[in-house]
């Protein structure tokens, strides 16, 4: 195969974090958007930054560029005059004392102990010890037995757990406070408090960086990452589920309305951000419909993409119900008639390789092993023109269950990918811009990269109380007056309030295939979110917002921080 002929391949990795601060204290709920930043957002960089002949597409959700902004500059304030820590898990490395009440210091000592077993936890000796003498302290008659010290030591290693594997490698603070193991003071927590600063607050400069050098690039999901064919039209659900229940409300009241806002402040959060208009986006969980490939075009995209899984459902629609697919149909980009946006689908085989199987390889046999089944590819296409393969997923949630964060893994996939003579690592806008010529599609059936359906947000009892709730909550919204420079400011408040109740997130956690835990976090997080809606409306919010939705459901709790069920 000749240097011109190889295949393009795209890895594609997707940023996100719902909103977990709580919209009524200002408190972060769930720490996972910071000690994501510390650990897979850095590492990811640092990948890159190493292997200047590697390319990437690397999407990020508006919702998680401005937490990012926020906790790196309330470090950043805490440092410099006291403000208080935005999260009561980081607080542990402040100079506030722990909370005596048994109840906090119970779910702060919990929280100490949310990371991977196996690749967390009994990594470290000191750390392992601690946790497994902090299991016997894990009641509320014994939490009494956990000194302040033994709390500030567990906080200190848990942080230290969730850095970065580049960091860990890298910096001379971090290698110090290992080789203490214990009896950490107020000066180590506040240095390793610094240095989490650090990290969260370059997260951004980092990627923009890489973008400008051109070795990544950056890609948008729309504000709050909702599910556009939903919003749009609850009926969407139904394309390829025909009995999936809907909830009472429908449709959303302005939904259409609704998408274009997230569209729109999506893509002023990013530009302001990053410095420039990003060029493609990534629906918020590959989720595609007719319409919402249509609003993507508007906006003046010029790439989107989905997964095979709704490509094939698409593609039947067409044709024979006995035809079978291959990689000449799948591994391209497709348009609708008379539209100029071109729609890539991930590789799903592939990209459920990284996001599940390989974390229990070792890294380099994983890595050679991805770029063999690549190479097949190359060679079954045979140099055929307007292909390319792309393998997309979340870039945070799998590295976790890997050995050193997936270190060894992502290190020889780059070095081996950048070099190979069949395959080629590219962008998505490097594609689109040599003209690859798209195929025509039809018509789309509504899905998303989740087994090609959008059941993950609805249908279920749960997600549709949820759904009907938000609906209510939206009428009430139109129903409000705005008038004068108060009023817009109000409106302005309300609706970017709204728009976090619109995430997909909230209706992601309903169901008894999640952990029962976060189940009862996320149905709570969600109704605060709804709670401070009406408030913002000068609204007492209804009585219903008092219950839970999911009394009783969700699944045993098995350890570990939550790990999306897909890879998005």
């Amino acid at each position: 195969m000749t240097q011109t002929a190889r295949l393009p391949v795209v890895l594609m990795w997707h940023m996100h974090q719902p909103q977990y601060r709580d919209a009524l204290t200002g408190q972060y709920v769930l720490p996972w958007t910071y000690l994501h930043a510390i650990k897979d957002y850095t590492d990811m960089a640092a990948h890159l930054e190493a292997a200047p002949s590697a390319r990437a597409v690397v999407n990020f959700t508006p919702v998680l560029i401005e937490q990012l902004e926020e906790i790196a500059a309330r470090i950043v304030e805490h440092l410099e005059s006291g403000g208080a820590l935005p999260d009561p898990v980081l607080a542990l490395l402040g100079p506030a004392p722990v909370p005596e009440a048994a109840t906090e210091r119970l779910e702060l000592l919990r929280a100490c102990l949310r990371a991977q077993r196996k690749t967390m936890i009994e990594r470290f000796p000191a750390y392992l010890e601690l946790a497994d003498l902090a299991a016997t302290f894990a009641t509320a008659e014994r939490i009494g037995y956990a000194s302040d010290q033994f709390m500030h030591d567990l906080a200190v290693w848990y942080h230290l757990a969730w850095l970065g594997e580049t960091v860990r490698r890298s910096d001379p603070l971090v290698a110090a406070l290992v080789a203490q193991g214990h009896a950490f003071t107020q000066a180590n927590r506040r240095d390793l408090l610094a240095l989490i600063g650090r990290l969260v607050g370059s997260v951004i400069p980092r990627f923009r960086a890489l973008s400008e050098a051109g070795q990544c690039e950056l890609s948008l999901t729309p504000y709050g990452h909702p599910i556009l064919p939903l919003l749009i039209d609850f009926a969407a659900a139904r394309q390829a589920q025909p009995t999936a229940p809907l909830p009472q409300h429908g449709p959303y009241p302005g939904g259409a309305e609704r998408a274009a806002w997230h569209m729109r402040e999506g893509i002023r959060v990013f530009t302001a951000a990053f410095g420039q208009k990003p060029v493609g986006c990534w629906p918020s969980e590959g989720a595609i419909s007719q319409e919402t490939l249509e609003l993507i075009e508007k906006f003046g995209f010029r790439w989107t993409a989905s997964s095979t899984n709704v490509l094939r459902a698409s593609l039947l629609l067409s044709s024979e119900p006995s035809r079978s697919f291959d990689d000449r149909d799948f591994n391209r980009p497709y348009r609708l008639d008379n539209a100029s946006l071109s729609c890539f689908f991930r590789e799903d085989e592939l990209s459920d390789l990284i996001g599940f199987s390989y974390a229990s390889w070792r890294g380099d046999d994983a890595a050679a092993n991805l770029v063999q089944e690549l190479a097949a590819r190359a060679r079954r296409l045979d140099g055929a023109p307007g292909h390319v393969v792309l393998i997309a997923l979340d870039g945070e949630n799998a590295w976790e269950h890997y050995p050193f964060n997936g270190y060894f893994f992502l290190s020889a996939l780059y070095a081996a990918l950048a070099t190979h003579p069949a395959l080629e690592l590219t962008t998505l806008s490097q594609c689109t811009a040599r003209a690859l010529v798209p195929a025509t599609l039809a018509r789309v059936v509504a899905g998303s990269w989740v087994h090609g359906t959008l059941a993950t947000w609805m249908g279920d009892t749960a997600k549709n109380a949820a759904w009907d709730l938000l609906c209510a909550a939206k009428r009430a919204f139109d129903s409000t007056s705005f008038e004068g420079d108060a009023g817009r400011a109000e409106r302005s408040a309300a609706e970017r309030q709204l728009g976090l109740c619109e995430s997909s997130d909230w209706f992601w956690w309903f169901g008894d295939y999640n952990p029962a835990d976060a189940v009862m976090q996320f149905d709570h997080l969600y109704r605060r979110q709804l709670v401070n809606l009406y408030r913002l409306l000068k609204l007492a919010p209804p009585e219903s917002l008092s219950h839970p939705l999911c009394v009783g459901h969700g699944a045993p709790e098995h350890g570990g921080a939550m790990r999306r069920a897909t890879a998005g």
